[in-house]
């Protein structure tokens, strides 16, 4: 018979205070088998976890360790270095950043001419794993091509487009709207070339005239207006955490 850990957090204060519910809505969810830590479901009552290194779960969503660093979403502007400063007196990360004694790093990169999501830590960790072709973490962008696509090109897409460094295939390309100048689609792909996207839309004839990313695994930009930032939610970042395996 394995012994339960004596020492460490009793499991439903863990999850009152990561605002899963209240302690006894927590013990009661513990009670309908719907917590796991470590992978085993856990129905006795009293359980004592350590919160930084267990792995846990209600109805299977991962429940972060609490917070010692800083996860951040900004949806950059157009016209902005993806860098925390620029020699060139350019506007970079920075200025849009809430002020904060930590130091911040970005995660990856956005090209000058394109906006949406990025992601601004100071858990170096985390960072390295987000941005390593290893963990093949998805990235979604709005495209705006030149130009009325027709569904062969956009077929051609989807089956990959053979650049000068190697062929790019996208995980999906979906279309979602079509005028006499302009297609707009969405295109999901798991790698970061340089300008990756532009040059795939570039090879098939139809230069990108806006590029913006939606979405990094599941973290979604949703309506956070343009220049502003926000905190990674406890679901996306516990999500994260289990992507990059952490």
């Amino acid at each position: 018979m394995t012994e339960e850990p004596t020492e460490g957090v009793r499991l439903q204060k863990v999850l009152a205070a990561a605002g899963i519910a209240s302690r006894r809505a927590s013990e009661m969810l513990i009670d309908e088998g719907r917590v796991e830590v470590n992978g085993k479901v856990v129905t006795e009552q009293g359980r004592r976890v350590n919160p930084e290194t267990d792995h846990i779960r209600v109805d299977g969503a991962r429940i972060p360790p609490p917070r010692r660093h800083q996860y951040l979403v900004l949806n950059k502007p157009r016209g902005v270095v993806s860098t925390m400063d620029d020699p060139e007196g350019r506007p970079t990360l920075t200025d849009y950043l809430p002020r904060t004694k930590e130091r911040l790093f970005h995660v990856g990169r956005l090209d000058t001419d394109t906006e949406g999501l990025i992601v601004l830590t100071n858990d170096g960790e985390f960072a390295n794993r987000l941005s390593h072709p290893r963990y093949e973490v998805p990235k979604t962008y709005h495209v705006q091509a030149a130009g009325a696509m027709d569904n062969k090109t956009i077929r051609r897409l989807e089956k990959g487009v053979t650049l000068e460094d190697g062929k790019v295939q996208p995980d999906n390309v979906k279309l979602v709207s079509r005028a006499q100048d302009r297609t707009l689609l969405a295109v999901t792909l798991h790698e970061g070339r340089n300008r990756v996207v532009r040059r795939m839309f570039d090879a098939v004839g139809h230069p990108v005239d806006r590029l913006s990313r939606t979405m990094i695994g599941p973290i979604r930009l949703g309506n956070l207006p343009v220049g502003e930032t926000r905190e990674l939610t406890r679901d996306e970042l516990g999500a994260l955490l289990d992507l990059v395996g952490m």
